[in-house]
């Protein structure tokens, strides 16, 4: 697939999306958002991926938006238009990158390189894993423009490192290194930079060799969706029927018998046609 603000490629079971405008420290515009809409899409399609990649060329992740048009830069009636206009040919409801990652049946990795600065740190927000080099650094850096939190940040960040952190981060709006960032949550783990490409890829092949794609596609769904319900009884409400259905079938039993064989599993379920009945369930409740 060929992009103009991306790389794409597969590389075994990783599918690895590079934000690729070194030379602008892969500063996000409209026209990026679009095409990993187009590139995440592809690889969730794809049975051979099991899991996506998210990682910057050159020397920086995303240093954040694209302000090339000088104070103007997020007038999008204005000067920002050519960098953040309303795309031609879009349509409403669309739910652009930002819904395309929370909603795919891929697990997601993100791998900080380097700066990831305001939309820089917050498109990577909904990956389900977050790991980074000792040179990254971290920025909310929204109040400190004059604007607010976007791309669902304002929900997702307090759910993955707590309201306490969230407030502080966005509140001072200023720079933090690595070692903060994993201490406050943000990424799991840290690796020099020449490692952290290879750590994603090990993480993928792990969960290629030892994980059904169908068990992980509704466990990382449920995990986003139901984890911040005051209740537990709306989950109650399906997730013993998926348990039930995947218990009859055959990915189960090919992980009962890797198990007890001790060897290897080797499950047969694809995500682009085995989802159980009822999925996505959260359609059949709006």
């Amino acid at each position: 697939m060929t992009f103009q603000t991306l790389l794409y490629e597969v590389d075994g079971p990783a599918a690895v999306i590079t934000l690729n405008r070194p030379d602008k420290l892969n500063a996000y515009t409209a026209d990026m958002g679009a095409e990993m809409t187009e590139a995440l899409r592809a690889a969730d399609a794809d049975d051979a991926v099991r899991a996506v990649i998210l990682t910057g060329a050159g020397r920086a992740f995303c240093a954040g938006a694209d302000i090339s048009a000088g104070a103007g830069a997020f007038d999008t009636a204005g000067e920002g238009a050519r960098n953040f206009g309303r795309r031609s040919g879009a349509r409403d409801g669309d739910p652009g990158f930002i819904g395309t990652l929370f909603d795919l049946k891929k697990p997601t990795i993100a791998a900080f390189n380097g700066p990831a600065v305001g939309v820089g740190v917050t498109l990577a927000l909904p990956t389900d894993i977050k790991i980074a080099c000792s040179v990254a650094r971290f920025g909310f850096v929204f109040a400190r423009r004059g604007l607010v939190p976007e791309a669902g940040s304002a929900w997702f960040l307090p759910k993955l490192v707590g309201l306490p952190q969230a407030l502080r981060w966005c509140l001072h709006g200023g720079l933090f290194d690595a070692a903060e960032a994993l201490r406050g949550g943000l990424v799991s783990e840290v690796v020099e930079p020449d490692a952290l490409l290879a750590r994603a890829k090990a993480i993928v092949a792990e969960m290629a060799e030892t994980t059904a794609p169908v068990s992980v596609a509704l466990t990382r769904q449920m995990l986003w969706r139901c984890s911040g319900e005051p209740l537990p009884f709306d989950l109650l409400s399906f997730d013993g029927a998926y348990a039930m259905a995947l218990g009859a079938g055959p990915d189960v039993r090919e992980g009962v018998s890797a198990f007890l064989e001790k060897r290897p599993p080797r499950f047969p379920g694809r995500v682009s046609a085995d989802m159980p009945a009822g999925y996505p369930w959260w359609s059949a409740r709006s």
